[in-house]
């Protein structure tokens, strides 16, 4: 159940959670029982965000909780709870910093997040129990787009391959009332998307490309486009074995999309919705693209491969060409694209590229407000010059290892008229250590900001 908003299951007998931050923290213990304020003293608990003091009642059980929180307006906290709280009940109580509810909602589902498909859980969250009405409602939403895209990210690519991918897009379709179709092997060259079916054509399993269209024609148009590589290993320039470890999660730029996708049905937003996903494996075989190859692209560009482990960028070329085509009013892409992203901002910060200043400076705002944080570089278009090409428009790695993200942007870049307003998310889609409410594996970055700008 994990988070409760049905008033007939309530319990009165709930234990309330009192948050409370360092400063206030004194002024509160002196409000407490003797008994109380010495066990809080006696445990150390000093207010610091994502600690808590658990106090327990005469007959041994827990009498009240207290939460260390930054702020009432941090997403996370009380994230840190459903796992380390005793099973049982509990309901938001008046200490000195208020929660608001759906930040406790929000918080609270995502905290108590386990990716269970190939064991069981650790153990039963927590439950908290939360007045019903449309902001909670929205949270709790917003918290299970965010799973979906932990559950799609986490799932090892024997389990989420192109197929796979197409039945999660043809569910969320069917889920909301849209129209889903898709392109399979060899049905992507007879209808011109001959880059996607050049990276996916050695796999065992053929690439796809995926579209979903929900709607009002009359809305504008928005077209969100996702990175599905399913599994990367780097094609004939193959990644080493460490760098080939996590590559499960280089779908994570579709996983994103889709999310972003079913949140905008979700709530009905007044768009004219295009989702496409380009679902392949870059994988190795006697057909497998090379390193020289010169490969056509739907826009009619000509790209010579420079490394067959660029091959994100190929497969987006063809899905942004086709989604430009309907003159959309706004396209908003994810890509798991480049490492060079990393290095940069880590693996904490997206990195956000935009054609458009104003839609810039919509998501560095939406970002912001609901605590999503992006970092926007720049389109440095002087850079184009790094991918010359002596026998095709132009290359599809940069030369000399510099300015990568930047390069991995621009490559896109050719692929969206100027007069389009577009942004690039470079996001690693992993946490690699744990912190409230965001285990380690796969995560959502850039996603609530996206949605908050398109609100």
């Amino acid at each position: 159940m994990t988070v409760i908003t049905d008033r007939k299951a309530f319990d009165k007998g709930a234990t309330p959670i009192l948050a409370t931050d360092a400063k206030r923290l004194p002024k509160f213990l002196d409000k407490l029982s003797p008994t109380q304020r010495r066990w809080v003293q006696a445990s150390d608990f000093t207010g610091r965000p994502h600690t808590h003091c658990a106090v327990p009642g005469a007959k041994g059980d827990v009498e009240l909780v207290i939460v260390g929180v930054r702020d009432a307006d941090d997403p996370w906290a009380l994230a840190s709870l459903p796992l380390k709280l005793p099973a049982g009940r509990y309901a938001l109580g008046k200490g000195p910093v208020t929660i608001g509810e759906d930040k406790a909602a929000f918080g609270w589902a995502l905290g108590s997040y386990q990716f269970t498909r190939y064991r069981k859980a650790r153990r039963k969250p927590a439950d908290l129990q939360l007045e019903p009405g449309s902001r909670v409602a929205q949270a709790l939403g917003l918290a299970d787009a965010v799973k979906l895209v932990r559950d799609l990210v986490n799932t090892p690519a024997e389990d989420m391959g192109p197929a796979e991918l197409s039945d999660v897009v043809r569910e969320q379709a069917d889920l909301f009332g849209a129209e889903f179709d898709e392109w399979v092997g060899d049905e992507l060259l007879a209808q011109n998307f001959p880059a996607i079916h050049a990276v996916g054509r050695a796999a065992a399993r053929p690439p796809r490309l995926l579209e979903l269209n929900w709607g009002d024609p009359k809305h504008p148009r928005l077209a969100i486009v996702g990175k599905g590589v399913c599994f990367d290993t780097g094609g004939l320039d193959i990644k080493g074995a460490e760098g080939m470890r996590l590559m499960k999660k280089d779908m994570g730029g579709a996983a994103h999309a889709i999310a972003l996708a079913r949140l905008v049905m979700q709530r009905k937003l007044p768009y004219r919705l295009q989702l496409l996903v380009p679902a392949v494996e870059n994988a190795i075989s006697g057909n497998a693209y090379r390193p020289g190859d010169v490969i056509r692209t739907r826009a009619g560009h000509t790209i010579e491969i420079g490394n067959t482990d660029a091959e994100g960028r190929v497969v987006l070329a063809d899905a942004l060409a086709y989604a430009v085509e309907e003159k959309p009013k706004l396209v908003i892409d994810f890509a798991t694209l480049t490492g060079a992203a990393r290095v940069a901002l880590g693996p904490e910060l997206p990195a956000m590229f935009a054609n458009d200043d104003k839609l810039a400076e919509k998501l560095l705002a939406a970002a912001e407000a609901v605590e999503d944080p992006i970092w926007r570089l720049p389109l440095w278009r002087n850079y184009r010059r790094l991918f010359e090409s002596e026998v095709a428009d132009f290359n599809n790695s940069g030369k000399g290892g510099f300015a990568g993200a930047i390069v991995g942007a621009l490559f896109l870049d050719w692929f969206v008229p100027e007069s389009t307003p577009w942004a690039h998310f470079d996001t690693y889609a992993w946490n690699d250590a744990s912190r409230a409410g965001r285990p380690l594996g796969g995560d959502a970055m850039g996603l609530r900001a996206a949605l908050a700008a398109l609100e």
